[in-house]
């Protein structure tokens, strides 16, 4: 079985935090978190779970960058267009599993879900 991660990218535009969740419709708000839920669970269910978190938003960041000389840490994230906010590592049979509940995941939260699979331990 291969792991795979999903990833929910946010614009880096904007930047969700607690407070601006409770700026939504709570109705639309509970149906997400209750979707969020479900897809959750199935995944614990299912066995293909293995962990999963959610980001604090790119002005925490710091980026170290110990490629030269000294060692430099910056507040500040990368330079994206996008960042990853949430993520889940599961297992899957294949990719066409892992793209299915990806396929899940984005229907619960009303979003694009990036699949890539993690790479396989070194051959010796």
């Amino acid at each position: 079985m291969t792991q795979y991660f999903l990833t929910i990218p946010h614009d880096s535009a904007d930047e969700p935090t607690m407070e601006s969740m409770q700026a939504m419709d709570p109705a639309e708000l509970a149906a997400v978190m209750a979707a969020v839920d479900e897809f959750n669970t199935a995944l614990v269910e299912s066995g293909a779970f293995r962990f999963a978190g959610g980001l604090h938003p790119p002005s925490t960041a710091k980026t170290v960058d110990a490629s030269g000389a000294e060692p430099r840490v910056l507040d500040e994230p990368f330079e994206a267009p996008l960042y990853v906010s949430g993520f889940w590592v599961i297992e899957a049979a294949d990719e066409p599993a892992a793209v299915e509940w990806a396929t899940r995941a984005s229907r619960a939260l009303r979003t694009p879900i990036e699949v890539r699979a993690l790479q396989g331990e070194p051959e010796a």
